[in-house]
């Protein structure tokens, strides 16, 4: 099993805009918080906003605020936003996997394997993870700063 390295930056720049209610948040903080580089973090966040699941706004007051409540936004949600599938073989699909002979029954062990990770991580919410008595980040209003 592998997990990638943008999955697991996604999570963490999620927690720390989540952690941090009172203001947004620049890539470089969240960079630097959670010692990301900080180039390959601009890139997730991309994705993550493509994704609705941070929104930005621009300026000397601006940054990266949650695009959604932190308790509505699940593991599996960050997963799909950066990877797409939770679990590629050889990169392909799993649904499509078939082989021939004695090996057919493997495709519907990585069909079952494939299916409990995503169910753990769809009942895994960033608040969640937050440390106890963190507030979970409420998104801000729209263009508000």
């Amino acid at each position: 099993m592998h997990i990638s390295a943008k999955a697991d930056y996604a999570v963490r720049a999620l927690l720390e805009l989540a952690r941090e209610p009172a203001r947004p948040l620049t890539c470089e903080t969240i960079a630097s918080c959670q010692q990301i580089p900080f180039r390959f973090l601009k890139s997730v966040v991309g994705e993550l906003r493509r994704a609705g699941l941070v929104r930005s706004q621009r300026g000397c007051e601006g940054g990266y605020w949650l695009g959604r409540p932190a308790d509505e936004i699940t593991l599996l949600d960050v997963v799909r936003a950066v990877d797409g599938e939770v679990i590629m073989l050889r990169g392909e699909n799993l649904s499509a996997l078939d082989y021939p002979g004695p090996a057919t029954g493997l495709p519907g062990v990585w069909r079952r394997i494939e299916a409990d990770a995503v169910s753990v991580l769809a009942g895994v919410t960033v608040a969640a993870l937050l440390p106890a008595g963190t507030p979970a980040r409420e998104p801000a209003a729209e263009g508000a700063v």
